[in-house]
Parts: C-alpha cells; sequence; structure tokens
C-alpha cells in the first residue's frame, strides 16, 4: 500500500475527463490523487453551451467523433441521469441553406446509427412557436442538456468512495523526472501558498486547454490549438428543444436550452491566451446568427456572456482554426518522448468524457500491470437511480417553497431560487472555506437577471457567520462581482445596462465594495 504522500497516479485537471479518470481509476483500484488549480468544472467543463451531443452535428465532416458521442448520450444518461434532462433536439432547414445538406446529414446519421427523422414543420411549430418562418424542413434528434458542475462533482464523490484523493485550489508547480520518469510532483495550494511533494508512479494529464503547459513541466511538448468559443446567455428558455442550424457547423448555429435561460453559440477565434475578453461585436452577430432560426433572440434580453476554451489536438499545427480539428480524442504516452510513466489525454468533447478516461485508464492499467477492467459504462453516479429531469419553473418553485414560519429556509437569490438553507448545507458540506463563486457552480447562485446584485451579499453574510474571516469577507465578495462584471461588459445595453448601473449603486456607492480592505 502506498504511503499517505505516495499515490499510484497523479491526475492533473478537475474538469470532466479528470474527475471522470479518478473515478476509473480508483474502481480499478488504484490511489489516485487528483489535483485541480481552482474549483471543479472551473475551465472548460464549465464554459460550455451545456448540450449532451446525439453526434448529428458531426455526422458530415466528422464520423469518428459522431460514432463516440451517440454511444456515450446512452452511456450518460443512463449513468448520470440526474444532470441530463432529455430535450430532444432538432436541425432546422430554412430557406436559402445549402440544398444538399439535409441529405448529407440523413446519410451520417444513419452511418453512425444515431436516431434522425424529417418531421412535418407544422407539427414542429405547434412545439416550438418561436421558430422562424423561413423553416422549411426539420429532422429531429437525440441530443439532450447536461449540468456540468454536478457531473464533474458526482464523479468526483464516487472516485473518493472509491478510494481517491481530490484537491481543489492546488497547483502542479514542478515534476522530478530522472531517468526518463516522473517520481514526484511539487504541489502549491493556491491560497495559502504552501507547497509539498508527493511521490507519484504515474502522471496523467486532463488539463484539457493546458495540457501543453503540463507537459512542459515533463519537459515534453504537446501542440494544443489555440482556440476560443463565445457563447450568449439569454434571459429566458426560447425553445424546449435544442435548435441546430441544418447546414455545415458554423458560428451561432445552435441554441441551447439549460435549465431557466438559453444558450446561443459559439464563435471560432483563434487565440493562444489564458482569458478571452468578449467584444460587443461578437455578441450582436451571435444574436443575429440565432435570431434567423429563433427571431425572438433579437427581441429578448441577453443575460450575460462567456468563453470557452477549446481543448483540441493539433499535432499538425493547422491554420484551418479549431472547426477544421476533429472532435474525437486522443490519448498521447509521452513513453515516445522519453518519459515512460506520463499520458496525456487530449480533445473530445465533454460528451464522451468517460470514455475519453475510459482510454486514459487502460492505458495507464496496461503500463501498471492491473488487469481490472472498466465499470465506469455500468454503475451510476452517486444520486443517479434519480430519473432524468425535466425542467419546469413550477416544479423549482414546488421544491423550494418556503413553509409558513420556516425563516431559516428563506430565500438568498430570488432569480435561482436559492434558499438560505441550500447555502447552509452547501457550506457544511465544503471542506474548507468555500468562495461565492463555489456556491455559483454548486446552486447557481448569482447567475439570473441580477448577476449577484442582491444575492452576493446575503450569501456573504451566511458564510461569515459560519465561516468567520473578519474583514477579508470582502475581498471575495469584489473577486465575484468583478467576474460577474466582465460577463456583463460586452452587453451594455437595454436591461441588463440597468441591472449593471443599479448593481453598482449598490455596491459601490452606497456599500463602498471598492474600498474596502
Amino acid at each position: 500500500m502506498p504511503s499517505p504522500q505516495s499515490y499510484d497516479v497523479l491526475v492533473v485537471g478537475g474538469g470532466a475527463t479528470g474527475a471522470g479518470l479518478a473515478r476509473d481509476l480508483a474502481m480499478r483500484g488504484l490511489r489516485s490523487l487528483l489535483v485541480e488549480q481552482s474549483d471543479l468544472a472551473h475551465g472548460t467543463t464549465g464554459h460550455f453551451h451545456g448540450l449532451l451531443h446525439s453526434g448529428a452535428r458531426y455526422a458530415v465532416k466528422d464520423p469518428a467523433a459522431a460514432d463516440e458521442c451517440i454511444v456515450e448520450n446512452r452511456i450518460v444518461r443512463r449513468i448520470a441521469a440526474p444532470h441530463v434532462e432529455d430535450t430532444g433536439g432538432v436541425f432546422c432547414w430554412l430557406e436559402g441553406d445549402p440544398e444538399d445538406y439535409p441529405g448529407q446529414l440523413l446519410a451520417g446519421c444513419q452511418k453512425a446509427g444515431i436516431e434522425i427523422e424529417e418531421i412535418p414543420v407544422d407539427d414542429l411549430r405547434r412545439r416550438e412557436p418561436l421558430l422562424s418562418d423561413r423553416l422549411a424542413r426539420a429532422f429531429q434528434v437525440p441530443d439532450a442538456t447536461i449540468e456540468p458542475w454536478g457531473l464533474v462533482a458526482d464523479n468526483a464523490e464516487s472516485a473518493v468512495e472509491h478510494g481517491a484523493v481530490i484537491r481543489r485550489y492546488t497547483r502542479l508547480v514542478a515534476l522530478g523526472v530522472e531517468r526518463g520518469r516522473v517520481h514526484w510532483a511539487e504541489l502549491e495550494d493556491v491560497r495559502s501558498g504552501e507547497r509539498e511533494r508527493v511521490e507519484v508512479n504515474f502522471l496523467a494529464s486532463a488539463a484539457g486547454y493546458w495540457a501543453g503547459r503540463v507537459a512542459a513541466l515533463a519537459g515534453v511538448r504537446v501542440e494544443m490549438a489555440p482556440g476560443w468559443g463565445t457563447m450568449v446567455v439569454m434571459n429566458q428558455r426560447l425553445s424546449s428543444c435544442v435548435v441546430n442550424r441544418c447546414r455545415p457547423p458554423g458560428d451561432g448555429d445552435i441554441l441551447v436550452p439549460v435549465g431557466p435561460v438559453s444558450i446561443l453559440g459559439t464563435t471560432d477565434t483563434t487565440l493562444d491566451t489564458d482569458s478571452y475578453e468578449v467584444t460587443p461585436e461578437e455578441v450582436r452577430f451571435i444574436v443575429s446568427e440565432g435570431a434567423a432560426m429563433v427571431p425572438a433572440a433579437a427581441e429578448r434580453r441577453v443575460l450575460r456572456v462567456f468563453a470557452g476554451a477549446r481543448p483540441l489536438y493539433d499535432p499538425g499545427h493547422g491554420s484551418g482554426g479549431s472547426r477544421a480539428l476533429s472532435r474525437s480524442h486522443t490519448v498521447i504516452d509521452h513513453a515516445a518522448d522519453g518519459v515512460e510513466n506520463f499520458v496525456s489525454i487530449v480533445g473530445g468533447k465533454l460528451t464522451t468524457y468517460r470514455l475519453m478516461a475510459e482510454h486514459t485508464a487502460d492505458a495507464i492499467c496496461a503500463k501498471l500491470g492491473v488487469e481490472a477492467p472498466c465499470r465506469t459504462g455500468e454503475e451510476p453516479l452517486p444520486e443517479a437511480a434519480e430519473h432524468p429531469r425535466h425542467y419546469s419553473v413550477g416544479d423549482r418553485l414546488t421544491e423550494r417553497e418556503v413553509v409558513a414560519g420556516g425563516a431559516d429556509a428563506g430565500l438568498v437569490c430570488e432569480c435561482e431560487l436559492v434558499t438560505r438553507d441550500m447555502v447552509v448545507r452547501f457550506v457544511d458540506s465544503f471542506e474548507g472555506t468555500p468562495r461565492i463563486d463555489d456556491m455559483l457552480r454548486a446552486l447557481r447562485l448569482g447567475m439570473g437577471p441580477c448577476q449577484g446584485g442582491f444575492c452576493t451579499l446575503r450569501a456573504a453574510g451566511i458564510l461569515e457567520r459560519m465561516r468567520p474571516s473578519g474583514s477579508a469577507a470582502l475581498a471575495p465578495v469584489r473577486d465575484f462581482l468583478d467576474e460577474r462584471l466582465k460577463g456583463d461588459r460586452p452587453i451594455m445595453w437595454g436591461d441588463q445596462a440597468r441591472q449593471f448601473r443599479l448593481n453598482e449603486i449598490i455596491h459601490r456607492d452606497v456599500l463602498a465594495l471598492d474600498h474596502g480592505p
């Protein structure tokens, strides 16, 4: 048995693939340590449009990715049911779109085993009354939506139940590589600055877009495509199903209903950077393209915008942008680079996270002589015995109904119906002291129309009572509100501009948060 400071496998990256890998390895009997420099699902996993792909989007140009998506779509629905909403999806062919694409889509889906059916336009209009008058043909596919933060949290919980160790806010800063093997890793607590060294028998990078930086610590190269995609969050659900444009994949051609909102996306911007500033011009373009499918998108309130980094592998140094790269994944064995006990998993989609983890675990186990099979496709995640969810405002209100006299159950966040009891239970269950943005990922606190304007200080007050920190309590509040501002800055018009000014008056003019300690 390894000592507490020694692990069979160090997994770097706490997104869906990393958490899924930690779970897979633990279920095979290996003791793994997962480190994530921020909170779980903070990176690409938490910055995507929420689509559980059927594979139809890739059926024409990327059949390998389409094959993987439809198989994993069915598995994820079963093992992670509480996090999946079976919305279904449609591909909408509009007047003027390429006439040959519907035939290519049908043929590609049929070849990949993706259920696809052309449905009467009038029938679809009765279900989706906001669709464009230009709609001429419609094709139904088994798309769905998935909530990423709960998915990752459940994978991490299952991993811990099977013996893994999960370390949030822990950064890999150095590796000890001698005679072609990684022997140790130096880790830093990003909050305290404290460092420690752990011994590792194997290193697995699931760092996504940042895989090249992890590889560099071991003295090897991984060529990633520096691509970003921008997404626009609308203030309400504009459709009950996923709406795709029936044409070759491009910018602004998908509308995804996620909980109480809709997400329009996405773009393809080539830029090698840690963060990306969305421009108002991008927002207007995406909304305009989305409005071609659902005209109401041009009239409704834009809530916020965000950008996610695509973790795509580019071994050929292509120049066609990230859309030219396959959405399939690659497990890189760095033995070819002179480091025997190191692999990187790159590429792929959130839909195929479990398969990516399985293939990576297979490679690791083959090297370590472990013959235990993968069981993640058969054994459900915690709570997955529940049925798939169907979003309803009425259901949310019923679940959060305040019982008369129960003051402790009062609402903290009216926009997302987050109660005081939910916040208290989250803080109680969190190892250490959570940040406000941890509550956002776990509870959706601050994600509604006010963008944290009213709920942030309420949540901070509860947190301060439970985890006293004195004047230091204000810093994470400012950080959270500044992060919310990033998503609001490119949409300073209409209702959201007025909301921003109200928030500014509350937090800066009245409470003077920007002048606090």
